[in-house]
């Protein structure tokens, strides 16, 4: 059966910094195309609370669920969550460990993240990481001075998956919806250290992915509105004046990749001298 879904949603549970899940996932997802994946990436994913707050994300966004968890009984609740949500979930590392462990003769030790080196690289991915989830969609927008890079853009342009990728590389970034109507933050108008980046697509292009987006319970949320293309050109246009007036670079993501969008806002930061 041929598959039109062409978007889908992917959910990338780990409990260190996601790098194995996100090749792993983008490899598979390559395989099947005019199927394009919606990265959900959850990263240091350590306790109960976090498994709980991750299966409602999931409830709101269906899609396939991938993770790499050692903890026996933080797999056991991922699995049963997508269990009851009627939800395909794959532990990517159970078959390989299986695999070793039957030739080695020997359990694995079951430690988190055994796969790092853990020097200071190491720890500042860990603390860019720690700090672009706290600061994700517009979250703690107090302290952007302390930010690497902030991405602004409207709604489906892929600031988070690009937020995340970045922190994976040791880069403190936060990112900030644009809606018309709702003024910046002032501590982002007054940031000096960040590197601030818009981030824009076609309107034909965020109107796809946003057809796919599961929003109908939300209080107030407007379907036609949403994925109206004469009200994301406004949004966009909004957007584009917004970086125009204070000089922050845009960046077009409608044929980018993930990690060619990072590749561009990181050859936009200042060179250390």
């Amino acid at each position: 059966m041929e598959n039109r879904k062409n978007f889908f949603h992917l959910h990338l549970i780990s409990d260190s910094t996601g790098e194995t899940l996100i090749s792993a996932g983008r490899a598979a997802a390559a395989q099947f195309r005019g199927s394009n994946a919606i990265e959900h990436v959850y990263p240091l994913i350590r306790s109960k609370k976090q498994i709980k707050a991750l299966i409602e994300a999931i409830d709101r966004e269906p899609g396939i669920v991938l993770y790499t968890i050692v903890d026996h009984d933080l797999a056991a609740l991922i699995e049963t969550g997508c269990h009851e949500l009627g939800l395909p979930c794959v532990n990517v590392l159970a078959p390989i460990i299986e695999k070793f462990q039957a030739y080695l003769g020997a359990p694995s030790r079951g430690r988190m993240g055994a796969q790092h080196v853990l020097n200071a690289e190491y720890f500042a991915r860990i603390e860019a990481l720690n700090f672009t989830m706290d600061h994700d969609d517009g979250q703690a927008t107090e302290n952007y001075d302390e930010a690497d890079v902030v991405i602004i853009g409207i709604s489906r342009t892929s600031k988070t998956p690009t937020s995340i990728y970045l922190a994976n590389r040791g880069i403190k970034t936060a990112n900030l919806p644009i809606v018309p109507g709702v003024p910046l933050p002032d501590s982002l108008l007054a940031a000096e250290r960040p590197l601030i980046v818009g981030l824009i697509a076609t309107s034909d292009r965020i109107s796809q992915v946003r057809e796919n987006r599961i929003l109908g319970a939300t209080p107030g949320y407007d379907r036609s509105e949403y994925v109206d293309r004469a009200s994301i050109t406004e949004e966009l246009k909004y957007a584009r004046s917004l970086c125009a007036r204070n000089n922050w670079p845009v960046i077009d993501v409608t044929r980018r990749s993930i990690e060619e969008t990072a590749a561009a806002i990181v050859a936009l930061r200042p060179k250390p001298r």
